[in-house]
């Protein structure tokens, strides 16, 4: 026997020899008691939505970060200013786990240079400082990026600060909400641990960490299928058709909508004047962050039964099945109404006499039609009737061709949507 061969059999004798006292365990048969198993994972249903969250210390020193971006800024001439200008001292991001956050634009998923060459584009149309913009000969009450942008860069600066971090606060508490409807409607993957830094994602009201199952190694999160449209029932609808209302000004779009929302929580009917002092409403519109802001401090649709928190979401990369699911998914698993942020136009909706501008409207039900094409069910606070008598009369409760709607969506220059 050659001494290598001598060495290894000495050692496999001693391995035998110790086994028994140090592992307490016959050395033959294996307790199945011994073997790890995976701890459990949250396991993540189909409509799981998010409440608030925390801000960790990563994010405030992001939201730190932006804001010290700010601070140098001479806010009462950049209102004045040229709209590069504008955009760049008012749209800033901030990168909250993952997903990116810019100032009076919301959740996008663009790099903060197109979003601000986009911002730029629109701000230049909104100022004035191009004939290249297509005319809309009515207002109906959405406010203009650049009217929201010179209305912020008026502040004092000690003002708009504050602001600035009010919204980038409520925006990092509020990225839950947002990675979860990318990954429901988008397909994108959940960072690893993500579930359980969140305990503020719930599912019918109750946390995840009530719901748990057996992990496999390395998994911290156990994903169902997406769904998909043959998921849904072939029609549904929310809210009281019978509560709704017209808008009484020109540019009230935005109370309008507010008040069929909150008529449809509360039960009863709050004046448009109410909700236009809480909106923040003036002649030139109502921000679309406001109407977030609203419907969350005032109705019970943002609750873990319903939506969760609503945010202000950009859609302009979306196909036209995800922002259908979205409306499904909104409708029936939330129970909960869509801000619709559409522009009007005639080739959008045949009911228009003239092209207006950027809007607001109720989304509150769908219907799958068959092979005749998806509908889409909403609140229409524009008359157009109203205001001039020689035009149309149009319906407070319309039922449409929801791709023309997507397209509106799209077509608007923010391009986001309220959920």
């Amino acid at each position: 026997m050659n001494r290598r061969r001598s060495a290894a059999i000495g050692t496999f004798a001693m391995v035998l020899i110790s086994y028994p006292l140090t592992s307490g365990a016959s050395a033959t048969t294996a307790s199945p008691s011994t073997t790890a198993k995976p701890p459990a994972a949250p396991v993540l249903p189909l409509n799981a939505t998010a409440d608030l969250g925390k801000v960790t210390p990563e994010m405030q020193a992001e939201i730190d970060r932006v804001l010290a971006e700010g601070r140098t800024v001479a806010s009462r001439q950049v209102a004045r200013t040229d709209a590069a200008t504008l955009v760049s001292s008012q749209v800033r991001c901030a990168d909250l786990e993952g997903q990116r956050y810019c100032l009076g634009t919301g959740w996008t998923d663009e790099p903060e240079s197109e979003v601000q060459a986009e911002a730029t584009a629109s701000t230049r149309v909104g100022l004035g400082r191009t004939t290249a913009r297509t005319a809309a000969t009515e207002s109906t009450g959405d406010l203009t990026l650049a009217d929201q942008l010179r209305q912020r860069a008026a502040l004092p600066t000690a003002q708009r600060q504050k602001v600035e971090r009010a919204e980038l606060v409520t925006a990092a508490r509020s990225v839950a909400k947002v990675w979860l409807l990318r990954h429901q409607l988008q397909g994108k993957p959940l960072p690893t641990g993500f579930v359980e830094r969140h305990p503020e994602i719930h599912a019918d009201d109750s946390p995840l960490s009530a719901r748990t199952t057996t992990a496999t190694a390395g998994t911290t999160t156990a994903a169902p299928a997406r769904k998909t449209s043959a998921d849904y029932p072939e029609a549904f609808k929310i809210l009281d058709e019978r509560r709704v209302a017209e808008q009484t000004r020109t540019y009230w779009c935005g109370p309008t909508s507010m008040q069929m929302i909150g008529w449809g929580w509360r039960g009863y009917r709050n004046s448009q004047i109410y909700w236009a002092n809480r909106l923040g409403t003036t002649s030139s519109g109502t921000a679309i962050s406001e109407m977030v802001r609203v419907t969350n401090a005032y109705t019970g649709f943002d609750n873990p039964k319903r939506a969760g928190t609503y945010v202000v979401l950009d859609v302009g990369n979306w196909t036209w099945g995800q922002w259908w699911l979205l409306q499904m998914r909104h409708i029936y698993d939330y129970r909960a109404p869509v801000i619709l942020h559409p522009i009007l136009l005639k080739r959008f909706y045949p009911y228009l006499d003239d092209d207006a501008s950027g809007h607001f409207q109720v989304g509150r039900g769908y219907d799958k039609n068959g092979s005749r094409g998806r509908l889409l069910k909403y609140f229409e606070p524009w008359n157009q009737q109203r205001f001039d008598p020689s035009e149309p009369f149009i319906s407070r409760n319309q039922t449409r061709y929801a791709y023309r709607s997507y397209r509106a969506n799209l077509a608007h220059s923010m391009h986001n949507i309220g959920v």
